[in-house]
């Protein structure tokens, strides 16, 4: 952005002591936009000043956090929330000029290997092994414990980059395969767990009044691919004594998933000098809660 006698002498202030004439002087960097980072990125690297550096790495962040927010807003109002987009959309709080392209052409590439192996004549089960085979064998996609010590593993552009990511992570990628495959497989989120569950797209046409959890085939942990029955999750209910309930059986929608990957990856920065990170993220949950 062009380097204005307003813009020059807001450059000037932020390393001013006072720390209500810094934040008037935040206020109006902010207002600004994101147009004004170039200016600020410049001035840090002709600061020595290390204070000074770690004000304008923040007024960065708060910049960027902006727009993200916004972009946020607009994934809401978008009708049919895509999965991996959202997704992204949580990567860029931690990388705000994140290239999507490698993460959508790695994406299809997978796609693309299971589209080959698949026709019209395979049963459910046969559809979901080649979609393991080739998501976890061939690709060698591997999924590990949730830890909030390990930020990397909540982030998709970083879950591509190593191939190793959580069970959240990872169904959002298996499930966002299989709406591009046309195979109806969604997360459902049982107390405790976080499973992948095929649905038999008939079963609402022929059954329009009835609650029940035969609308699913078998469940699938996006940890490994494994396949659950129903009488496997009926003695987990048994086991953690829990009623069941139809609400947790039915698909989480999109939006609701992306909310529970964010709210999760907030828990990653309990400590201090980065609690502030987790009121955000909380605050971008509650942007996709709030429509």
């Amino acid at each position: 952005m062009e380097e204005t006698r307003e813009i020059s002498a807001l450059m000037t202030l932020i390393d001013d002591p006072d720390k209500e004439v810094f934040d008037s002087v935040s206020s109006r960097i902010i207002s600004y936009g994101k147009i004004i980072i170039p200016n600020l990125e410049h001035l840090w690297e002709n600061t020595p000043d290390e204070n000074v550096q770690e004000k304008i790495e923040l007024l960065i962040h708060r910049l960027h956090y902006q727009d993200l927010q916004q972009e946020f807003s607009e994934f809401v109002k978008c009708g049919s929330q895509d999965l991996l987009a959202g997704a992204l959309l949580v990567s860029r709080y931690q990388y705000p000029d994140l290239i999507n392209t490698t993460i959508y052409q790695e994406i299809e590439k997978i796609r693309r290997n299971i589209w080959l192996e698949l026709n019209s004549y395979l049963t459910s089960l046969e559809q979901i092994n080649i979609v393991n085979r080739i998501f976890y064998t061939y690709h060698k996609y591997k999924a590990v414990e949730v830890s909030y010590q390990h930020q990397e593993e909540f982030l998709l552009n970083k879950v591509i980059e190593t191939k190793r990511g959580n069970a959240i992570i990872n169904g959002v990628i298996y499930q966002a395969l299989c709406e591009m495959l046309d195979i109806p497989v969604k997360v459902i989120k049982i107390p405790r767990q976080y499973l992948l569950a095929y649905f038999d797209t008939s079963f609402e046409y022929f059954n329009p009044h009835k609650e029940s959890t035969t609308g699913i085939q078998f469940y699938i942990d996006p940890m490994n691919g494994h396949i659950y029955t129903q009488k496997d999750v009926d003695n987990y209910f048994k086991k953690i004594s829990v009623p069941e309930t139809p609400s947790f059986f039915k698909p989480m929608p999109n939006k609701a998933i992306i909310q529970f990957l964010c709210t999760e990856f907030a828990k990653c920065f309990e400590e201090e000098p980065v609690r502030y990170k987790q009121t955000e993220l909380l605050t971008l949950a509650d942007i996709l809660a709030s429509a």
